[in-house]
């Protein structure tokens, strides 16, 4: 089975048309918010880590 890509921009298109008016400003926000968190905690693991390896090897 052959798909061109008129296809499936036209799928994308459908589906993108379809979830932007179930979005709502507050979640949005909040999506932006959780994720500057996980990245804020991720990168201060990353440090931690990176910290205790150095100064653990002799």
């Amino acid at each position: 089975m052959h798909i061109d890509i008129s296809t499936k921009i036209n799928t994308a298109g459908g589906i993108f048309l379809s979830i932007v008016p179930n979005l709502y400003s507050e979640d949005i926000f909040k999506t932006v918010v959780l994720a500057a968190i996980g990245a804020t905690v991720s990168f201060i693991v990353s440090m931690l880590l990176k910290f205790l390896i150095k100064k653990r090897k002799p």
